[in-house]
């Protein structure tokens, strides 16, 4: 159930008939401060970074931040704890990482023991070395006494990512030399041992550092007899980039070299193409039911992640979203689509099909009171304009998406978003998106204090945060010359913290 659900009960229980308003009335403004996402996820209170351990075992999802929370359908949450880790001697702190299933007890803990690897920094020398933690049930992980169990003397050894690979009958690491710009890869047959494998790097990808690597493997057109393995980077403290290649269990080889060679920020390969996507993972399945590959990111940028208004604590993560690789004239790329359980938060529908005039006017039929909604509009591009949406509307405030048919060129402006000054945060983002058989299509999500933007089924994602003030509700609809069709669905959205979860597509 819900957080809201869960902890609403355990009040109700222990009080008599005249607390039960007072306690209702307090914990539904818990998660109604300025700010707060309806239906992202973000603690209680507290700062929350990148996402870790991210797992689906026993039927349910696992979500750590070294905190931990729980989900059945990657809609509604149940936090558990703030800190799961215990028995550490104070001279660490816990950086990013992972959480397996050791089903064979490879590693002594127990058979179905989870086992936590991530990286620990040493408060006194700086170093930052790989460790791990045990758990017989999930919830609280005991500190391994023979940590570390990966140490080469760096200050920017980290984020690990761990998982089982059955060819090779062994566990691997992804992890990160940052400084460096490359990750390495290593093999422990216990979770203890760890055996370096490769290196993999690639010139022209991070000036600065490469972080938080992921390795997955998709099929391609959903086709399982045609495999590929994708390389996921952040790179920079601001966005990620992928690589989509082969893993003999050894190493990672890219399948464009040349291309990677040759590779500029010109034609990278962005995971997300907005300002505040980072650190992102993907849940890997223990019980072996899933059919679809779904991922986290961090919805922030170190330049402002301290900086932001939020009154509970900091940071929140993005919508879940399932991966898929599909096949371009261009080349194979990376699809991300928001998982179809959201579909569960819907309230009633606003369909209408328009030709748009001429100017900037109020969206006529679609008035949500609150920056909690979501969008679905596709254009006819076959008429040259500039068109699109301002959203979170109000007091002089605004975000601007614009989409040119004739450049192709979409573009989001948060510059004048925030009701209250961030350094750093007035920016734009902006990328070439061709329209696919003559139509654009943008799937938008708006949760108080961000805006997801999915064009054409997710081949090209937005995220920035925004954090517009609640007054900040109205919703233009754009254009420079008359004439182009638009066929709009809108949704407002039920809040995850104060709706019981209903059942939908998973």
């Amino acid at each position: 159930m819900s957080r809201y659900f869960r902890a609403a009960s355990l009040i109700f229980a222990s009080l008599g008939f005249g607390g039960v308003a007072a306690a209702q009335s307090a914990e539904l403004d818990r998660y109604e401060e300025p700010y707060r996402p309806q239906y992202h996820f973000s603690p209680d209170k507290g700062w929350i970074g990148d996402p870790d351990g991210l797992i689906h075992y026993n039927g349910r999802f696992g979500l750590f931040w070294w905190g931990k929370a729980t989900s059945t359908d990657l809609v509604h949450y149940a936090q558990e704890s703030s800190m799961v880790m215990t028995g550490d001697a104070g001279n660490v702190r816990y950086f990013s990482g992972s959480v397996v299933v050791d089903k064979r007890n490879t590693a002594g803990f127990g058979v179905n023991a989870q086992v936590a690897v991530y990286t620990l920094f040493d408060k006194a020398t700086k170093r930052q070395v790989q460790g791990i933690s045990s758990s017989s049930d999930g919830h609280r992980f005991q500190f391994f006494p023979g940590n570390p169990v990966l140490d080469i003397g760096s200050t920017e050894f980290r984020d690990p990512t761990v998982f089982w690979h059955a060819p090779t009958s062994t566990w691997i690491m992804a992890v990160a030399l940052a400084r460096d710009r490359k990750i390495q890869f290593y093999s422990s047959p216990d979770l203890k041992a760890w055996t370096l494998l490769s290196d993999f790097s690639a010139p022209g990808v991070g000036r600065e550092v490469w972080e938080c690597p992921d390795l997955i493997e998709l099929p391609v057109d959903g086709d399982p007899s045609r495999k590929k393995w994708v390389l996921v980077v952040s790179v920079d403290w601001s966005h990620e980039e992928y690589f989509i290649g082969d893993f003999d269990g050894t190493t990672f080889v890219e399948s464009n070299k040349a291309i990677r060679d040759s590779r500029s920020a010109n034609n990278a390969y962005y995971v997300d193409l907005g300002l505040d996507f980072y650190a992102s993972r993907t849940f890997r399945d223990y019980d072996d039911t899933l059919m679809r590959t779904t991922s986290l990111g961090w919805v922030s940028t170190w330049a402002y992640a301290n900086q932001v208004p939020s009154s509970w604590g900091k940071g929140f993560w993005s919508i879940p979203r399932d991966l898929a690789l599909k096949s371009y004239p261009e080349g194979v790329r990376l699809l991300q689509t928001p998982v179809r359980a959201l579909k569960s938060l819907r309230q009633e529908p606003v369909a209408f099909v328009a030709a748009l005039a001429a100017g900037t006017r109020v969206l006529p039929k679609f008035r949500p009171k609150r920056n909690v909604y979501e969008i679905d509009a596709t254009f006819r591009t076959d008429t040259p304009n500039r068109f699109g949406f301002d959203l979170c509307v109000g007091d002089g405030h605004r975000v601007a998406i614009r989409y040119d048919s004739l450049s192709q060129i979409l573009t989001i402006d948060r510059t004048n978003s925030s009701a209250v000054p961030i350094p750093g945060f007035a920016r734009q983002a902006s990328a070439p998106v061709a329209p696919l058989n003559h139509h654009l299509r943008l799937h938008i999500y708006v949760d108080k204090s961000s805006v997801e933007v999915f064009a054409n089924d997710g081949k090209e994602v937005f995220t920035l945060l925004t954090y517009a003030g609640d007054v900040q509700t109205g919703i233009e609809i754009f254009a420079d010359h008359p004439g182009t069709i638009m066929r709009f669905n809108g949704w407002r959205l039920n809040s995850i913290w104060h709706e019981m979860p209903k059942r939908g597509d998973s």
